[in-house]
């Protein structure tokens, strides 16, 4: 795996070493070795898929309460996304600010995100699968949220919203205060 540092303190692309031949090709897509080399977190101990139907729906932005907060590695089986991720952390000279980054079946790329981030995605295509690869188990009271266009960070999405869940449109206006 090739990890590449993003503009975002400690969130990182990565990509596949691929292992050619006449048959295709082999990778890995994670290694807890590897990941604990990057000084990335390199538990992960939940897998979870989101099929999204239209192109255009949006999920996000979401992180856990930062008493118990989650690292994330998020790829794209089928279709397409642009991927946005938001650094939640007041100490971090990246704080408020937001990276965006096509992940598609074809490029075959996914992304590393730090514990106290948000994340969220637009998909690009119909029929879009996500897997994601989680440091901690769900645990729906831990659940934030931001809505897709506050203003406390400036995410310009490259298609128009055809979809997004009510809970998503409707979060309150962001406050620093719930994030420490």
């Amino acid at each position: 795996m090739i990890f590449t540092p993003t503009p975002l303190q400690d969130a990182y692309l990565i990509d596949l070493e691929c292992r050619r031949d006449a048959r295709g090709f082999f990778a890995r897509t994670y290694c807890e070795n590897e990941f604990s080399t990057a000084g990335l977190v390199s538990r992960m101990v939940q897998c979870n898929l989101a099929f999204n139907v239209h192109q255009g729906t949006v999920r996000g932005m979401h992180w856990r309460a930062s008493m118990h907060p989650e690292a994330k590695v998020v790829r794209v089986l089928r279709g397409a996304i642009w991927d946005v991720v938001i650094d939640l952390r007041p100490e971090s000279k990246t704080f408020l600010q937001s990276f965006g980054v096509e992940l598609s079946a074809e490029n075959r790329r996914a992304i590393y995100v730090p514990p106290r981030f948000a994340h969220g995605f637009q998909t690009l295509m119909d029929e879009t699968e996500v897997f994601y690869q989680m440091s901690e188990f769900y645990q729906p009271a831990l659940d934030r949220g931001a809505r897709w266009n506050d203003p406390s960070f400036s995410v310009t999405w490259p298609q128009p919203i055809v979809s997004i869940h009510e809970r998503d449109a409707n979060y309150p206006d962001l406050t620093i205060s719930e994030l420490k």
